[in-house]
């Protein structure tokens, strides 16, 4: 059975059919999927969930699709990421327990947006779009490329000029047309918007967009899940365009809805100072999002104008969150603190997660008592730059063991003269 209605306002509340389309025609707030909850609480339970594959898809009558969609869905291997518990990051953050959320080693991109692309071009496809698109700061770029050649799809990639050397070479691979422009991501992204109107193509971000932001959910589903269905006290995750804050939430409610689990969630969001329009509204504590330009390493983040910043806001306030911003020279420590005291390697968003935790807890506004999840959205192998900048040289010793013997006495002095 499916269980997806359509789409709803978030503001006035109007309906609409599963269309690719993204604003209402009332007020111009974004749209969002609905489901009949109560049926799905009816049919299915946890445990029916045990036999199905460790993936986003053991969810699927929690995302945006008919019956008649689900038999012809690509189900690539999307999501199942480990939720690791971080004991010895739960000491620096001085917190009983920690546990990341690592999308950093999601299929076949390494990031959280493999979810979205996987719902969004499966929507393409039902839609009858051959070609698909998205504007992006890198991560979706990948997920859209990979995807699209997984299916079949043709794909357009719109990035600004500035991106990643690794996030360019991980899209170019997958054989996608790279449109490169100057300017920022809001520029880029209103470029889309354009193109949406004009092309008979399925851009993620624009007229897909409902159904994108649905696969943000799973995070939470895992999460409850893999904390065998208990809610955690609070996340901290980064926001960029601000969806994956209000998803978490909306997966969280949902599972409420259904008595899968129960208990209150604290959402918190986490930016680069260099670019925070929504952790500036939040501290402010006002509805109003400021555009900014960006001006951060965390380029995956750098979203001046974001599509739900306002939604962000909200939702982060009426959890009784908060949101913190760091910066460059935070974001690096971060990277570095998360590799050192757990193994893994986070790119600059996850620098960003990290320090605005370890700011949070400073502040007094984390209870260090209830368990805490940090969502971990990127591998560390796409910005590599980040850290390539203030790598400190290596000094290149002869083979021998006395060039051994010397270097570690001489490290060891200098350890105890500091």
């Amino acid at each position: 059975m499916s269980y997806v209605r359509g789409l709803r306002c978030r503001e006035c509340r109007k309906e609409f059919p599963l269309e690719p389309i993204a604003g209402c025609d009332e007020c111009f707030a974004p749209l969002e999927v609905y489901y009949d909850l109560p049926a799905l609480k009816a049919a299915l339970h946890p445990r029916d969930l045990a036999s199905r594959p460790a993936d986003m898809w053991r969810y699927r009558e929690l995302l945006p699709f008919t019956a008649a969609e689900v038999t012809g869905l690509a189900m690539l291997p999307v999501g199942g990421t480990p939720l690791l518990p971080a004991p010895r990051l739960a000491r620096e953050l001085g917190v009983d327990s920690v546990y990341l959320k690592n999308d950093a080693v999601n299929f076949p991109t390494l990031s959280f947006k493999d979810r979205v692309v996987a719902v969004a071009l499966n929507k393409a496809r039902s839609f009858g779009f051959k070609t698909v698109a998205c504007s992006s700061t890198g991560n979706l770029a990948n997920a859209v490329a990979a995807q699209a050649a997984a299916m079949g799809l043709e794909a357009y990639i719109l990035t600004p000029a500035d991106l990643e050397a690794a996030k360019i070479a991980a899209t170019l691979v997958y054989g996608a047309t790279l449109l490169r422009f100057s300017g920022t991501y809001d520029q880029v992204n209103r470029l889309c918007t354009q193109l949406a109107q004009t092309r008979p193509w399925g851009i993620v971000n624009v007229n897909l967009r409902p159904y994108y932001a649905e696969g943000s959910k799973t995070v939470a589903y895992e999460i409850a899940e893999q904390l065998n269905w208990q809610l955690p006290g609070a996340v901290v995750a980064p926001m960029a365009g601000g969806s994956l804050v209000t998803k978490l939430a909306k997966g969280f409610e949902e599972l409420r809805q259904l008595d899968w689990a129960s208990g209150p969630t604290r959402i918190f969001g986490a930016q680069a100072t260099g670019c925070s329009p929504i952790s500036t509204a939040v501290k402010q504590e006002t509805e109003e999002i400021v555009p900014q330009r960006p001006n951060t390493i965390a380029r995956s983040l750098a979203i001046g104008t974001p599509a739900d910043g306002f939604h962000a806001s909200r939702t982060i306030r009426a959890t009784g969150g908060w949101a913190e911003d760091v910066s460059d020279a935070e974001i690096v420590n971060g990277m570095r603190l998360l590799a050192r005291a757990e193994g893994v390697f986070a790119e600059t968003a996850g620098g960003v997660t990290v320090a605005c935790a370890q700011k949070l807890s400073r502040q007094g506004r984390l209870d260090p008592h209830a368990p805490l999840v940090l969502v971990i959205t990127g591998n560390g192998l796409k910005t590599l730059d980040a850290l390539i900048a203030d790598q400190p040289a290596s000094p290149v010793l002869a083979p021998r063991l006395e060039a051994v013997d010397a270097h570690l006495a001489a490290l060891l002095a200098e350890v105890s003269f500091a």
